[in-house]
């Protein structure tokens, strides 16, 4: 007997196939299990990763209250734009003032669903992925697909790096944003933040520099041009890639019309037009106001600083007159040319030889500064009549001989050569010179730059505002500015503050002074002092009047010394001219340097009545929001911003100026520098033909040659002479080089007012006298003056000063019998 069991019975082979589908669910279940395992690893990488990168993100809160950088602007008293200011040319523009096609062609050219995404566009992202695989494999930029609110985001609160993290930033950032902001408050911020070339920053500020016009004067093709740029503005530059900008302008025009913005009859008009642009440069932006501009721009960063003056967006309105700017500049550089041309042709430029003068003149700069003067070449002669020119851009000329004349060659000593016979004794072929169309029959004039220069300013001689200021013959040719920073001696320009110091201790006008050699010992060491007069001669004794009208020397050294120095100090130290004078004998006679801006304002404050002023080349500052922050006038006015009138009387502005010289003496002074036009050194001012008061001023030697004067309610002041102070000629002095700027000057800005005389100051008595003797006359002597007394000093009065001569006492050797001009001062030592 067999005792093991029997073995079980085998199964079919069926009955397996349930284990087997079982192993496989096993698998699958699995299989399922790891995906998901990896799917939510993968999540919980991707949500750590994006925790990440968004922890810190800045808040959208920060664009509520936005201030970028904005363009500082100066604008003259008239509204026109002087100058611009910034690291970053932007003007602010709120949304409201966009105009709608603007919208319409920026939202056509970069986020055409701008108005239905919520901020970001998924439909973009998806066709921007297919995009990239295609980038990918030509190793090109990859494409980003943002919107206008993602680039809000990357723009105001990210960055520019294309790294995948600040993409994913940025769409956070955009769906908060479009959350929290309207469309418009988000388009506001992007038109205005947006870089478009040329340093331009936002639409309103490009539409400026690319077109010179305001956002509203824009048509299709224009704003087509400026909604191209966001996208690589360096790529469709209209003056480097004109083809390639063309194109772009051309494909936003095609978006407008698919978009149903424009038709298609406006699109192909719009397409048609070519695309002309200009640049327009940072700071002056008008003709020859460069020196007033720079100047304002040197006080509003000393006021204000860097950041304000740069990035601030302050409103500028200057005093300046635009009328009175051209005449300003225009007196300055005739009379400049007329010095120049007395003095001689120094010679070309350069000399090109025979080299090809249409690619030597391409780089040749025009470093003049005058728009109409023109590069040129001289490329032959015709006969002995004139010169054959070659100018800068590859046109020709000629130079008639009678436009030659005047060259005769420059000798030392500031003396002339012989007249030229013919064109070959002043040009020589390839000479590179300047010249300037005379007619429309392609003549021109030869033209050199004055190795001389000056500067003038404009007043009201009532509150200090600066009118018209020019530094120099031109900008371009040097930014050092004659007027503001210039210091030099005023020579007789300085004797009106004598005068006042004496009529403010017993003279008169009539009282007299004796002009004779006046000798001087300055103390150990400095040897003796003795001025002379322009003629070297010497008239004996003079009335104050007449003294200063010839411009006398001598008799204003020795009423200097009569009254003390330490008197006379006082008096252009209150008026502003100096800070501090010391009180040396030569002084009188202007030898201590001072400014034109001073020296002009000190003359302002004689004719508004010695009323106290401050030069100001400002009116009003105002903030980036319209907040006035500084005014010239500090005048309070009660009353004057009520919103109702209900019979009130009108209100009435207090004069805060101080007085720092009794009005009649002013009156006095004004009275005796009109004498100085009407019988002195400033006769040729009386071409104008309107009442005009003055001084003509020389340095020692004729260095420095001035004129300052002014009619009741304008001051103009003149200088002339070397940056390297040295002679301006034997015979030149103030009355020959500065008195004629100011004579053309006055002509020009006075040609439209009515004459008008000077306004006597109470307390003045005005009685007939004879102009050189001083004694009462008759009035119907040709030499007879009303003479401004103060009340009871008039001759015979009881208060009247006695007769007796200034400097009476002392030798007059040489006095000789009084010629019909002794002419203008020196001013300085001998």
């Amino acid at each position: 007997m067999n005792d093991r069991p029997d073995p079980p019975p085998l199964k079919p082979v069926a009955e397996t196939r349930p284990r087997r589908r079982g192993f496989w669910r096993s698998v699958f279940f699995y299989f399922g299990l790891t995906v998901a395992a990896c799917a939510l690893a993968g999540i919980l990488v991707a949500a750590f990763y994006i925790w990440s990168v968004t922890r810190e993100l800045p808040s959208v809160q920060a664009l509520q209250n936005y201030t970028p950088p904005v363009t500082t602007r100066v604008y003259a008293g008239d509204g026109t734009l002087l100058g611009e200011y910034a690291r970053e040319r932007r003007i602010f523009v709120p949304i409201s003032f966009v105009p709608r096609l603007v919208v319409d062609a920026f939202t056509s050219a970069e986020d055409r669903n701008f108005f239905s995404h919520p901020g970001i566009d998924p439909g973009g992202i998806a066709r921007a992925a297919v995009k990239d695989v295609f980038n990918v494999i030509q190793h090109k930029r990859l494409e980003g697909a943002s919107t206008i609110t993602q680039q809000v985001a990357k723009n105001f609160l990210l960055n520019s790096d294309v790294k995948f993290s600040r993409k994913i930033r940025e769409a956070i950032l955009a769906v908060r944003i479009d959350a929290t902001y309207s469309k418009e408050k988000i388009l506001e911020l992007y038109l205005n933040e947006i870089y478009l070339g040329e340093n331009s920053y936002g639409v309103a500020a490009a539409a400026l520099n690319y077109f010179g016009k305001s956002l509203d004067e824009l048509d299709i093709a224009e704003v087509a041009f400026l909604a191209a740029l966001p996208k690589a503005p360096s790529n469709y530059d209209p003056v480097r890639n004109p083809r390639g900008a063309t194109e772009r302008r051309n494909w936003v025009i095609g978006q407008m019309a698919d978009n149903g913005y424009i038709s298609d009859a406006d699109a192909k008009a719009a397409i048609a037009e070519p695309l002309i642009t200009q640049t327009r440069p940072l700071g002056s932006q008008a003709q020859d106001v460069d020196y007033y501009v720079e100047e304002v721009r040197r006080l509003l960063y000393a006021k204000y600083g860097q950041h304000a003056l740069y990035d601030g967006g302050l409103q500028v309105r200057a005093s300046l007159d635009t009328r009175l700017q051209n005449y300003a500049v225009s007196a300055l550089r005739a009379g400049l040319v007329r010095y120049d041309r007395r003095h001689g042709w120094r010679g070309a430029t350069a000399n090109i030889g025979a080299a090809d003068w249409k690619t030597a003149l391409s780089s040749a700069p025009n470093q003049s500064g005058i728009e109409t003067w023109r590069v040129a070449a001289v490329i032959g002669f015709n006969d002995n009549k004139s010169v054959q020119i070659g100018i800068a851009g590859g046109t020709q000329g000629t130079i008639p001989f009678s436009e030659l004349a005047w060259a005769r060659r420059q000798l030392p000593g500031m003396f002339l050569g012989a007249a030229p016979a013919r064109p070959q004794t002043v040009l020589k072929p390839g000479d590179v010179i300047y010249v300037e169309p005379v007619d429309d029959k392609g003549n021109y004039g030869l033209r050199q730059v004055p190795q001389v220069n000056g500067a003038i300013v404009a007043m009201d001689p009532h509150t200090g505002r600066v009118l018209a200021m020019s530094g120099g013959f031109s900008y371009a040719s040097s930014q050092f500015d004659r007027a503001m920073q210039a210091m030099r001696q005023p020579g007789s320009a300085f004797k009106p503050f004598v005068y006042a110091a004496a009529l403010d201790n017993g003279y008169t006008p009539v009282s007299q002074v004796l002009d004779a050699p006046v000798v001087v010992d300055q103390g150990p060491g400095l040897g003796l002092w003795h001025p002379e007069n322009f003629s070297h001669k010497f008239l004996g004794p003079v009335t104050l009047r007449r003294a200063i009208a010839l411009s006398l020397n001598n008799a204003t050294a020795r009423l200097a010394q009569e009254i003390g120095m330490r008197k006379v100090v006082p008096y252009p130290e209150r008026f502003g001219v100096y800070d501090h004078l010391p009180p040396y004998l030569a002084n009188a006679l202007g030898s201590y340097e001072t400014t034109l801006i001073r020296l002009t304002t000190g003359y302002s404050e004689f004719v508004n009545g010695g009323k106290k002023i401050s030069a100001s080349l400002i009116d009003r500052i105002q903030d980036r929001n319209g907040v006035t922050i500084w005014h010239h006038d500090g005048r309070v006015c009660e009353g004057c911003n009520n919103a109702n009138w209900r019979g009130q009387p009108e209100p009435l502005l207090a004069d805060p100026r101080e007085q720092i010289i009794d009005p009649r003496t002013a009156y006095q002074i004004v009275s005796m520098l009109e004498g100085v036009v009407q019988r002195g050194t400033g006769r040729s001012i009386l071409a104008v033909g309107k009442p005009l008061a003055g001084k003509t001023g020389t340095s020692n030697e004729a260095k420095d040659t001035w004129f300052v004067g002014f009619s009741p309610d304008l001051a103009c002041g003149v200088f002339v002479g070397f940056d390297n102070p040295h002679s301006l000629g034997k015979y030149e002095q103030g009355a020959t080089a500065a008195a004629p700027i100011f004579r053309d000057f006055m002509k020009g800005a006075l040609a439209d007012q009515p004459p008008t005389p000077f306004r006597v100051a109470p307390g003045i008595e005005l009685v007939a006298t004879n102009a050189i003797t001083g004694r009462p006359d008759d009035a119907s002597d040709p030499n007879s003056i009303q003479e401004a007394f103060k009340s009871g000093t008039a001759p015979g009065e009881a208060g009247a000063a006695g007769s007796a001569v200034v400097g009476e006492t002392a030798a007059a050797p040489g006095a000789a019998a009084a010629p019909s001009d002794v002419g203008e001062g020196t001013g300085g030592l001998y």
